[in-house]
This record gives C-alpha cells, sequence and structure tokens, in this order.
C-alpha cells in the first residue's frame, strides 16, 4: 500500500515538474485574424484581439481613444510599448491584446494592449 501512494505521489511530482518546464509559444497566443471594434463588444473579459485602426486622442494615463470603420473603443497602451515613436491619428496601426470589461458600475469594455505594431 505505502509502495503504491509512493508511486503515485512520485508520478504526480514527476508531471507537475514536466507542466510547469515545458515553454509556452507565445506567438500561438497571438490572434491571428482581425477583430473590430464591434464585434469586441460581444467577446468575453480576457479574449485576444488584433485591431487595426488608428489612435485618435490621448485620454491620459496611458489611455488612447482607437478608432477603426467599425467605431471607437478606450484602449491601454503602456508607455513603453510606444519604443519612443511618436503616431499621429490618421497614422493606422495593428494593436495585439485582451478585451478587459468591467462590470462595475455599469459596462465598461476597454482593450489592454500588449503590442503595438506600427507601420513600416
Amino acid at each position: 500500500m505505502k509502495r503504491i501512494f509512493l508511486a503515485s505521489l512520485l508520478c504526480t511530482a514527476i508531471m507537475t515538474t514536466v507542466a510547469y518546464a515545458t515553454p509556452v509559444n507565445q506567438h500561438a497566443l497571438e490572434p491571428t485574424m482581425v477583430t473590430t471594434v464591434k464585434d469586441v463588444q460581444q467577446l468575453k473579459d480576457n479574449s485576444k484581439v488584433l485591431l487595426k485602426g488608428q489612435v485618435v486622442k490621448s485620454l491620459g494615463d496611458e489611455k488612447y481613444e482607437f478608432r477603426d470603420a467599425t467605431g471607437m473603443i478606450k484602449v491601454e497602451i503602456d508607455d513603453e510599448l510606444w519604443h519612443g515613436h511618436a503616431v499621429s491619428a490618421t497614422e493606422t496601426l495593428t494593436l495585439v491584446g485582451e478585451v478587459d470589461i468591467d462590470y462595475k458600475p455599469i459596462k465598461r469594455v476597454e482593450i489592454d494592449v500588449k503590442e503595438v505594431k506600427l507601420p513600416d
């Protein structure tokens, strides 16, 4: 009985180590299809998105207004993601990020940007 218990404990420890040691392919997590602002409203919290459009206005505190052909949405872009580049409101960018939904006091949908792809 002790041997069975020790063997199962050992197997569990090995499986846990293998699971945490396996590297994650970051590119597999990146969405491949462009999502529109209109579509974002129907997605679940933490859904991965790829948006193409313009950052038209700074709202302060790393928040911006983003626009595509279907509408506008607030996005949060950390300063270091700009890599020192200034962009105009007419420049088309690609943003990779996640949907961030807050339900209090009312439903608010934003995008937490993980990567900014600037035009060439």
